[in-house]
């Protein structure tokens, strides 16, 4: 497959697109046919050399993506955990790897795409959304009904936080 890699750090003249394994599922993943990837800080440090991948993730940028479902993985049964299924349009929030056709990512890092979102608007939405959400419902305790401030509602986290 093809992915967007670094060559060296540097500005948007260091990326080129190289050919790269195919992912393997492994237990619990599900393999996506990415059809749009967001660009976040992350990615820029990635490229500038700031920002190594996680262990285990691919070598190249990516922690956003959407798509369709094209494989499962072991343990990954359509009936149960998430209920995912082959064609099913998923987004996703990866430690890296989205600037690629294809992605192995755990099926509990997928979140269901719904009619009429398109692919391209989903892409933009799990790194700011999943983080809001973690901190002020997961890790916050906020509830329905309960009032939060969110100072600098400005950029993508703060826009996510305000509409939650």
């Amino acid at each position: 497959m093809r992915a967007v890699v670094v060559r060296s750090p540097g500005g948007f003249e260091s990326l080129e697109v190289a050919e790269v394994a195919d992912p393997v599922p492994g237990p619990g993943e599900v393999v996506v046919e990415i059809a749009a990837a967001g660009v976040n800080r992350a990615d820029l440090l990635q490229r500038a050399g700031h920002y190594p991948p996680p262990l285990g993730a691919p070598a190249w940028p990516g922690l956003e993506v959407s798509g369709v479902v094209v494989g499962l993985g072991p343990d990954v049964d359509p009936a149960h955990g998430g209920g995912w299924r082959v064609g099913q349009q998923v987004a996703a929030l990866l430690a890296g790897g989205g600037y690629a056709e294809l992605v192995a990512v755990r099926a509990g890092q997928l979140l269901p795409v719904p009619a009429p979102v398109t692919l391209v608007d989903a892409a933009a939405l799990p790194e700011a959304v999943c983080t809001a959400w973690t901190n002020l419902v997961d890790t916050g305790g906020l509830r329905s009904g309960q009032t939060v401030l969110v100072q600098g509602g400005s950029g993508g986290v703060g826009s996510a936080a305000v509409q939650i």
